[in-house]
């Protein structure tokens, strides 16, 4: 499978623990509590397939589509320029989840497939399906099929909302979701003050020789998670100015002729910021995940 072209998370750091991105035609399952991030990563990655021209089908079972939009304004990624172009939306307002997945995501997944246009694909969350039904046999056999049927389209990423009772390390309930897909990531949130307060941990990744440690990540709106994949070297001179930072990160970028969409992230971080801290780590990690080499 070496010569199998990865799929780009378009989470800054993530893809050094993981061979490089996920596999065509995977699952993937963004496991957390609420508030660290399931909604920006999926975001995200939708994001980083449409800016390479890729389309996006965002399945959403609980807000609708203007909302998602008007929530990722806030995070700074612009969703409604590309909306109903190369990003469409399916909102799920019913509770009949069975007939959805047997029914009718199947032909339109038939209908997308004879394009043959690569695509992302995003559940967000899938909590509800889990829920629709107490009985684990049915649970199994409709995410189980959502996963086959989806996946045929490209890269499924699903938010599962975790509810751990006390003592559990992951909760019961998010478990079947873990099992069927084919790699599944757990964010959790420490406050412990600083930057990088939250925490990413690859739980499985079929296939690839993942990172096994606990990797700290921060939000920076406009580029979103940023993941501390290792210690990154941090330039002399931290007690400049933000802005200058920002400054001549972004002359950096347009020296090394770094794509137009790496260079507008910059842009765009630079815009957002609003930590105490430097962005001197954050700004390293994004570079190095497009393969430029900044500071000496």
């Amino acid at each position: 499978m070496s010569d199998v072209q990865k799929v780009a998370s378009g989470i800054p750091g993530l893809d050094d623990l993981i061979e490089g991105g996920f596999w065509p035609k995977s699952t993937v399952v963004i496991l957390g509590s609420s508030g660290t991030g399931k909604s920006t990563f999926a975001i995200q990655f939708l994001m980083e397939g449409i800016e390479q021209g890729e389309q996006a089908l965002y399945v959403t079972l609980e807000e609708p589509p203007e909302q998602i939009m008007r929530e990722a304004d806030l995070m700074g990624f612009d969703m409604r320029k590309y909306y109903e172009k190369s990003l469409f939306f399916i909102h799920l307002k019913g509770r009949n989840f069975k007939k959805m997945i047997e029914e009718q995501l199947p032909q339109l997944v038939k209908a997308r497939a004879d394009y043959n246009i690569a695509t992302r694909v995003v559940i967000d969350p899938m909590t509800p399906v889990i829920w629709a039904t107490a009985e684990k046999l049915e649970q199994r056999e409709l995410i189980g099929k959502l996963f086959y049927t989806l996946k045929e389209l490209g890269v499924v990423l699903c938010t599962v909302e975790e509810h751990a009772k006390p003592g559990e390390t992951i909760g019961e309930d998010v478990l079947l979701p873990i099992y069927l897909s084919d790699g599944a990531i757990h964010l959790e949130y420490y406050p412990i003050g600083g930057a990088f307060n939250r925490t990413l941990k690859l739980l499985k990744m079929r296939g690839v020789h993942h990172g096994e440690g606990v990797y700290p990540y921060l939000f920076a709106r406009g580029v979103g998670i940023v993941v501390r994949a290792s210690p990154s070297h941090i330039p002399e001179e931290q007690s400049r100015s933000h802005g200058k930072i920002f400054d001549e990160a972004i002359k950096t970028a347009e020296a090394m002729k770094a794509p137009a969409r790496v260079i507008d992230r910059i842009k765009r971080m630079s815009k957002h910021w609003d930590y105490d801290y430097s962005p001197e780590e954050a700004l390293q990690i994004l570079f190095s995940s497009y393969g430029l080499k900044r500071g000496g």
